[in-house]
């Protein structure tokens, strides 16, 4: 039994909206095959990706809290002109300049144009290969806690793991990193970013979510009613959800 981080879902008042900033922001392309909008790379919908996490943006009634999320995207670039150059398309696509405490940093901090943060990093050479997105970022108290749940809940590699951050990536060493960094104050609100994990082909969904259960996962209620997923939160609070089998 296994399962593997899909998507990266954000909830929006206009998800068409954020879906086409988003394609932009990454040179992917917004696909609306429902009642939400899915960003992935170019060539068709392709779901799941066998590379790409992709972006799914759900529509809710809420605007985002002034709450800074825990979980957030970092872009890659391939030079600081590429850097400088990304950033200044974001903000003319209607990104805006992000302060989250950061002080002065290498990397550019903005917030897409429902005030989710996200990071535009200088170069560096770990994410040479990851395409577009570097990195997928959780906030968390103790990041060993969660490279210990987090390493048996899903089939990913875990690379690193000190008492300031913990990086998990695909066991097949493509794709973006998953990174666990430790970061002060706790959680208050609901989550406006998550992660969507599918079991494969052939797995047992009740099966999957009984596992994460007794690694410490707890069931929570967003209110999200009857659906085919099964909404869930780590030992820290961080909700994700686990998708029906494809």
């Amino acid at each position: 039994m296994a399962l593997r981080p899909v998507m990266v879902n954000i909830k929006a008042l206009d998800h068409s909206a954020v879906g086409r900033f988003w394609a932009e922001a990454l040179g992917w392309c917004a696909y609306s095959p429902g009642a939400t909008t899915y960003v992935g790379p170019a060539g068709g919908l392709v779901w799941p990706d066998p590379v790409a996490v992709g972006i799914d943006i759900v529509p809710v009634p809420e605007p985002k809290a002034t709450t800074k999320n825990r979980v957030h995207l970092d872009l890659a670039t391939t030079s600081a002109a590429h850097q400088a150059e990304l950033a200044a398309l974001l903000q003319a696509l209607g990104a805006t300049p992000a302060h989250v405490g950061q002080g002065k940093v290498p990397w550019t901090v903005l917030a897409d144009p429902e005030g989710n943060e996200f990071c535009v990093l200088e170069p560096r050479e770990i994410y040479r290969d990851t395409g577009p997105i570097a990195r997928v970022v959780v906030d968390c108290a103790d990041p060993r806690a969660m490279a210990r749940f987090w390493d048996e809940a899903i089939d990913w590699t875990l690379h690193e793991v000190t008492d300031d951050h913990a990086v998990l990536r695909s066991a097949k060493g493509v794709g973006r990193y998953l990174e666990f960094v430790r970061t002060p104050g706790e959680k208050t609100v609901p989550e406006r970013v998550h992660l969507d994990l599918l079991p494969y082909p052939g797995d047992d969904q009740a099966a999957e979510v009984a596992r994460l259960r007794a690694l410490g996962a707890t069931d929570i209620d967003l209110g999200q009613g009857d659906v085919p997923w099964t909404v869930l939160a780590d030992p820290e609070g961080n909700e994700f959800c686990v998708l029906a089998p494809a």
